[in-house]
């Protein structure tokens, strides 16, 4: 987007849970170049609070207000929200030291709460990137009708995406839903040449730590293919809160010898698990379209994944990939079993999932949608 005349600048509430040390040299200059609402320290997030109400007060309380009416009666949101309001006021202030006139927000979840209340306060237009899948369980925790209502416009990476957010808004709000699919650099995850076999077949998952990601679905299935006897070997890629969870589960079904926890990667070594992989398992109960997906069939890995969310518009089971219901380790298993077993099945689901990122799932090409739809929705001129 800055490549294509854009001047963005990019702000989060929270810095990095991890040592700049580990990020890739792209990730790297984002983080030196990002402002940090909670790294401004109490001082000066208490100076811009004065400075707003001083400049703004009727404005101030108003959104001071919205905190209150979206917090509701419980204790624990009223104390969120006002903490939202306070990063909302710090945010609105740098944007204003920065000249900038519009706040996007990726996913619909505490940022976009933040956002609300900053157009509250500072009258910023704001548009949203929605992803799914936690808001369209949880709409009224999430406020989803209020942010879409307060938005300029949302963008919902694909059409089941859409339809999720036409359910919980009123129509007349349904003119600002866009879609826009995400995407990956084909030129960068391209099809391996000439992989040598291997005598175990490698696994491989990327994905959070967290039950919604379906992982104790892949090691029940793991279980039961090294009963048959199938020489196997999972990658768990990721960390999160379910990680001991997940070790745990490994240890009672006596597989250890098998699973590999690797945590946390950065972006530029996700193709070094890639290159290994016979197979990419993303066993999710909850999702929008993973990119985890388009990274792996863009590197034509024959993928396996749920019946859930906006996966079937990437995968078309038999197609370019395998489609089972999610919570089923025999399913998965019987997936699985069937893929060692057919190297031609393989290839041919490998091509074809390449063949699906190049022509609809093509960063290079979405990203010059997305330019076209903010060309298009923001006010004129507006490109900051």
């Amino acid at each position: 987007m800055r490549a294509r005349g854009f001047a963005i600048q990019t702000a989060s509430i929270d810095f990095p849970d991890w040592d700049g040390g580990e990020c890739g040299s792209a990730e790297a200059d984002e983080v030196a170049r990002t402002f940090y609402v909670k790294r401004r320290g109490a001082a000066r997030i208490l100076g811009d609070h004065a400075a707003c109400f001083l400049r703004r007060p009727l404005r101030y309380l108003s959104g001071f207000g919205l905190a209150l009416r979206l917090a509701g009666l419980d204790l624990h949101d009223v104390v969120l929200h006002l903490g939202y309001f306070a990063e909302a006021v710090v945010l609105g202030r740098w944007m204003e030291r920065s000249g900038l006139a519009h706040l996007h927000v990726h996913f619909a979840n505490a940022s976009a709460t933040v956002a609300l209340l900053a157009r509250s306060v500072y009258g910023f237009e704001y548009s949203i990137r929605i992803h799914g899948s936690d808001e369209f369980y949880g709409v009224a925790h999430y406020r989803l009708p209020q942010k879409v209502s307060g938005a300029l416009f949302a963008c919902c990476i694909g059409w089941q995406c859409r339809s999720q957010v036409m359910k919980a808004t009123p129509p007349e709000e349904w003119e600002k839903l866009d879609v826009c699919r995400l995407g990956v650099d084909p030129n960068l995850f391209r099809g391996r040449e000439g992989a040598a076999p291997r005598g175990t077949f490698e696994i491989l998952c990327v994905a959070r730590l967290v039950p919604a990601k379906g992982q104790s679905i892949l090691l029940a299935a793991a279980a039961k293919l090294i009963e048959r006897g199938r020489k196997i070997h999972v990658s768990l890629v990721g960390d999160g809160p379910g990680r001991a969870m997940f070790e745990a589960l490994t240890a009672r079904l006596q597989i250890g010898g098998h699973v590999t926890f690797h945590g946390s990667i950065t972006q530029d070594r996700i193709r070094e698990y890639l290159e290994r992989a016979d197979v990419f398992v993303l066993p999710s109960f909850a999702e929008g379209i993973p990119v985890t997906l388009m990274e792996a069939m863009a590197m034509e890995i024959p993928c396996v994944s749920t019946l859930v969310g906006g996966i079937p518009e990437l995968i078309q089971s038999g197609v370019n990939g395998i489609l089972v219901p999610p919570s089923d380790p025999d399913g998965l298993a019987d997936a699985i079993a069937n893929l060692m077993t057919d190297p031609a099945l393989r290839a041919r689901l490998g091509r074809e999932g390449r063949c699906t990122v190049v022509s609809s799932y093509n960063l290079r090409k979405n990203v010059e949608e997305l330019a076209a739809i903010f060309d298009r929705r923001l006010s004129a001129g507006t490109r900051q």
